[in-house]
């Protein structure tokens, strides 16, 4: 570098990601190349997930050169003076921008393009996720050049770590007066998984020298026994809808087995039949179906911890941690424990506990050691309850609730097409456990109601009022409120409509 100045690097990171780690790189390897360097931190929520940023500042001119002067480092980033953007997942590169911390003429950026979703993006029971291509599109906008990867996807490829993926895309990139001799020195010096770590700075900088960073990651597909079994009833489906049934079926046969499969498209036919080209409707109607069917009971969740490929991936993303030891954090409340059980054994149960514990119901707090042999077999054996939940009184609650949404939907599809579609939307609002779920399941059932009302004599109305409803209901319990409010203000027009008719017919009599 030609000017004497200080080089400043944001480390916009997520805790847990080994952001800390990835700045103690940078020092060290700016020591050992000679260079004044320091680094702050400001952890903010960093315990697991939470954002945190680090700040390296490292002096141009190697200590040797100066003349026994000392740079005057800063403790934050200054917004526009930023020279590396160094983030390891995609909306952290979001906060820095909004933040004004990069700048055009001068900022590298150099991030992971994966997600790890936020809080606020996996409250909401609708669609809440920030859309990546809005950030991608102002890194690009923001930066002197940007250089984006899925380094998650490459670490796990290649057995090591984001950080260190990161690091050797930095020093490829060249921004920085450090060798990247001295980067794997300092890789070396901290003694921590150094082989595994040097492998992903080596592979890192693979992909900024030839901009190829293509992990062998197989797609999702339906399961091969869900194609060959139904392949005649995905034939008989419009050819929009079968990439969607395929996916369906090879999820409800891995929840459940082939019969309830069959219950799905049996249920999915009646909208099919009263839809049209391009099949909007019974996409959106086969999608949340699908989704539903596959609800996470206590069956599902013992299911999904005790399979062989859970164990395989962890092991893959630690595998120099030594023994693999795994705690499950179970909280599982009342209804969710005897609602695997069958409904005619229960119901009465269910009933009384509904009455004694309105406002929400106890729960039993575990901590499960999935990898000792008691802690497995708990969860194993919970699993194998699965013959019992067609006939269980979950099942029995949802699967009724499923019929009379589908029912609306084939009503509204009759006046109104954009109303059905509307109607079969609403559908992702049911999600959740425990209280959240219960209280969602209100919601639902409220908009249904009110949606049906409105539409018997406006069905516009009721396309506008279900939409609002379900928006605000997305927002959590405040817009919850508000649609509760806006619905009862629905129906009340709706149940005026009806009375002035009556009494101007009573009239002329």
């Amino acid at each position: 570098m030609a000017d004497d100045r200080i080089v400043s690097v944001l480390i916009a990171a997520v805790g847990g990601q080994g952001g800390g780690v990835l700045s103690e790189w940078i020092v060290d390897a700016a020591m050992l190349g000679g260079y004044p360097a320091q680094s702050t931190s400001i952890p903010g929520v960093a315990q697991r997930t939470g954002s945190t940023s680090y700040v390296v500042e490292i002096f141009s001119r190697p200590r040797a050169e100066s003349d026994g002067r000392e740079p005057v480092f800063c403790l934050f980033p200054v917004p526009g003076a930023l020279d590396v953007l160094l983030a390891p997942e995609l909306l952290e590169v979001g906060r820095a921008i909004e933040a004004g911390f990069a700048s055009p003429s001068r900022t590298t950026i150099i991030a992971s393009t994966h997600r790890l979703y936020s809080i606020h993006e996996k409250m909401p029971p609708g669609e809440a996720v920030y859309p990546s291509d809005r950030i991608l599109a102002a890194a690009r906008a923001f930066s002197r050049r940007f250089v984006g990867f899925d380094a998650l996807a490459v670490a796990r490829e290649h057995g090591t770590e984001v950080n260190a993926v990161l690091l050797g895309a930095l020093a490829a990139a060249e921004v920085l007066p450090i060798g990247a001799g001295e980067f794997r020195k300092a890789i070396e010096r901290k003694g921590v998984q150094a082989a595994s770590n040097l492998k992903g700075f080596e592979v890192g900088g693979d992909v900024v020298r030839t901009g190829v960073a293509s992990p062998r990651l197989a797609p999702i597909a339906p399961a091969p026994a869900a194609r060959l079994e139904f392949a005649e009833e995905r034939a008989g489906f419009p050819e929009p809808l079968r990439p969607i049934v395929g996916e369906a079926l090879g999820r409800l046969v891995d929840y459940q087995d082939r019969a309830y499969a069959r219950r799905f498209l049996e249920r999915l036919q009646p909208i099919v039949a009263l839809d049209r080209d391009p099949y909007t409707l019974s996409t959106i109607a086969a999608r949340h179906l699908a989704v539903w069917m596959t609800y996470e009971d206590a069956i599902r969740v013992a299911d999904l911890k005790t399979r062989a490929a859970r164990f395989r991936r962890i092991e893959a993303e630690y595998p120099a941690a030594g023994p693999l030891v795994v705690t499950d954090y179970l909280k599982p409340d009342l209804d969710e424990i005897y609602g695997i059980l069958p409904y005619r054994l229960v119901r009465r149960f269910a009933a009384w506990a509904e009455r004694r514990w309105p406002r929400g119901r106890p729960t039993l707090g575990q901590h499960v050691r999935t990898t000792t042999v008691s802690g497995f077999l708990r969860l194993w054996l919970l699993a194998r309850l699965r013959p019992l939940r067609p006939v269980s009184y979950r099942a029995h609650h949802e699967h009724a609730l499923m019929v009379r949404w589908l029912d609306a939907v084939a009503r509204c599809a009759g006046a109104d097409y954009g109303l059905a579609c509307e109607v079969a939307r609403a559908a992702q609002l049911v999600k959740g456990y425990g209280d959240v779920r219960r209280r969602l399941v209100g919601a639902f059932v409220e908009l249904l109601d009110s949606v049906l009302a409105v539409a018997a004599h406006d069905a516009a109305a009721a396309r506008a009022l279900a939409i609002e409803s379900r928006t605000l209901i997305a927002q959590g319990p405040e817009g919850e409120a508000a649609a509760r409010e806006g619905a009862s203000r629905a129906r009340g027009a709706a149940h005026r409509a009806e009375v002035l008719p009556a009494e101007s017919r009573a009239a002329s009599v």
